[in-house]
């Protein structure tokens, strides 16, 4: 294992200004996205939508992007293939390599991601293919009595021996650890789970003998349940998230990459943003986005190629105010008269 290359993309992977376009979306879940505008969701559909995201100004603000099986394969409709045109844009190709949140056996309402089988081979496959880092997304809910320190302690297993593998193969790992933002409870709550969520990743981290500066953590943000009759506000949300990261995430981590978890596309910039107008943290905090970066262009495009140039405007512009956010200096006026 290289650790110093291995350090270099992760840092790549986080600087300021930048972030990660998640465009890993399943098959089965990017054809909901294609059904909300009427769109038939064909290969050659799924690879003109994203080649014209690939192809957009908008890649200047993106340092890396994930991408699914399917479309890691892919060329563009000129024949270039896909992971050249983000590599020719100075981002990181990725892939996502996690087969799925099943159910956890004897823990009723509670899941463990799979994939783990064959993995060191797909790894050096994607290797030769061009990507440079990896995804794989442990999916932890909060109801009455879960999540369980069994549900916990299986997801970190299964991350860490991932991202061991990662690192073997000159990949780094995004480990992300989900709080779901789905039910009633509170934003203590969420802060209590999301704590001990990462103390049981990076106890499993250690053991496993990954090297936190060859990673990357994309975690949930600290966030009201959807369900909550109060929701809390931008400034505590960024001030609770920050508590928790102090407390579990070594410096030795390059950087953060919060995931948007359904909430708005300018929730998620002003949230991003307030953390980063903290200030004085170890790691580079910024963005791994999929629906909070895509949806607007996803209406804006609507399937038609007449529209690519108003789509690629719209998706260069929400990558535009989420690096304004990874410095702390996104504004809310900024987005007046923008929305499609």
């Amino acid at each position: 294992m290289d650790l110093a290359a291995l350090n270099d993309i992760a840092n790549k992977m986080v600087e300021k200004g930048k972030g990660i376009l998640a465009a890993d979306e399943s098959s089965g879940t990017i054809k909901k996205r294609f059904d909300q505008i009427n769109v038939e969701s064909t290969e050659n559909n799924r690879r003109d939508y994203r080649e014209m995201l690939f192809r957009s100004e908008g890649m200047q603000h993106v340092s890396g992007v994930i991408l699914f099986d399917e479309t890691i394969r892919q060329n563009a409709a000129d024949g270039t293939p896909l992971v050249k045109l983000i590599q020719d844009a100075g981002a990181v190709p990725g892939i996502k390599v996690d087969a799925g949140a099943k159910e956890l056996a004897g823990a009723p309402g509670e899941k463990v991601t799979e994939g783990l089988d064959g993995l060191r081979e797909r790894l050096a496959e994607y290797h030769a293919i061009g990507a440079r880092f990896a995804k794989w997304r442990a999916v932890i809910d909060i109801a009455e009595d879960i999540p369980s320190q069994y549900c916990l302690n299986a997801n970190a297993h299964a991350l860490a021996r991932y991202a061991a593998l990662c690192q073997e193969a000159g990949i780094v790992p995004i480990v992300e650890p989900e709080v779901l933002m789905d039910g009633g409870h509170d934003i203590d709550r969420c802060a209590e789970v999301t704590e001990a969520a990462l103390d049981a990743l990076y106890a499993e981290l250690f053991v496993q003998r990954v090297q936190l500066e060859g990673t990357v953590l994309k975690p949930n943000m600290v966030v009201s349940g959807k369900k909550n009759a109060v929701q809390a506000g931008v400034e505590e949300v960024a001030e609770k998230t920050i508590k928790v990261l102090k407390r579990c995430v070594p410096s030795a981590v390059p950087g953060i990459a919060f995931l948007s978890g359904g909430q708005s596309d300018e929730e998620a910039t002003a949230h991003l943003n307030a953390m980063n107008a903290i200030g004085n943290l170890p790691w580079n905090l910024t963005f791994s986005y999929g629906r909070a970066l895509q949806a607007p262009a996803l209406k804006a495009w609507n399937g038609q190629a007449e529209n690519v140039t108003k789509a690629q405007a719209v998706f260069t512009h929400r990558a535009k105010m989420n690096g304004l956010a990874t410095r702390g200096d996104w504004k809310s006026e900024m987005e007046r008269g923008l929305a499609v």
